[in-house]
């Protein structure tokens, strides 16, 4: 029979599990809002999203400052609630980011052809394929996935940073296309950190796994030996 202690990481790991869904969720509204994809709700549910993750977040304080007042947990238990509370700041912002891009995709009109352009629904399906990604790294407490996100974050802002370059020079030139253009770039930087927050998401469940802390500027530490 579970113990009480036993019974309340159980319980952690599954809000955290859920929150980190229902952060998916939104990334992927706010990807459809941005695409203007025809399924799009105008990004109606984020907000309504975003007040049960605000919630659960307190949950979670909660649970951790319980654990820690009354039981004391050592080692992988200890890193696993250290990790707990931290993700799920990392959770909470992006569902703050996704809120953010789904105000300014607002201004940015399909007309100006930026899109197709400058690749953004690659960039964009590749932020919800590491958010997804990051949901499974967690949920299977899997210190091997940490170098494939790292990986694919890499990918991200490396494709981040060549559009906003492309995206700036296109202002230069063409003036009709600068309040687009500039929400745009805007965009891809909110992308870019919800890539970010993954990754640190990621740095966590490798640091509860491993006993070992790991930036991702060292790559080579983590990826597996081909």
């Amino acid at each position: 029979m579970a113990t009480h202690f036993e019974m309340e990481l159980d319980n952690l790991k599954s809000i955290i599990k859920k929150i980190g869904k229902l952060a998916e969720g939104q990334v992927n509204e706010a990807v459809k809002v941005l695409l203007q994809e025809p399924e799009a709700a105008e990004g109606k549910t984020i907000k309504k999203t975003e007040n049960k993750i605000d919630k659960l977040d307190v949950k979670i304080d909660e649970i951790c400052q319980s654990i820690f007042a009354l039981q004391q947990p050592v080692a992988s238990d200890l890193r696993f609630i250290m990790s707990a509370m931290q993700i799920s700041n990392e959770i909470e912002r992006i569902g703050d980011l996704s809120i953010s891009i789904v105000k300014k995709a607002k201004y940015i009109k399909v007309k100006h052809d930026l899109f197709v352009k400058f690749d953004i629904d690659d960039i964009a399906r590749q932020v919800e394929l590491i958010t997804e990604k990051t949901n499974k790294c967690f949920a299977m407490q899997d210190g091997k996935a940490t170098g494939e996100i790292f990986v694919l974050n890499k990918d991200i802002r490396n494709n981040c940073e060549d559009a906003i370059h492309d995206i700036i020079n296109e202002m230069k030139v063409n003036s009709k296309a600068v309040v687009s253009g500039t929400n745009l770039v805007i965009v891809l930087k909110h992308l870019e950190r919800i890539s970010e927050h993954c990754t640190n998401i990621a740095e966590y469940v490798y640091f509860t796994v491993n006993a070992k802390i790991i930036k991702h500027d060292k790559l080579d530490d983590i990826l597996p030996e081909e």
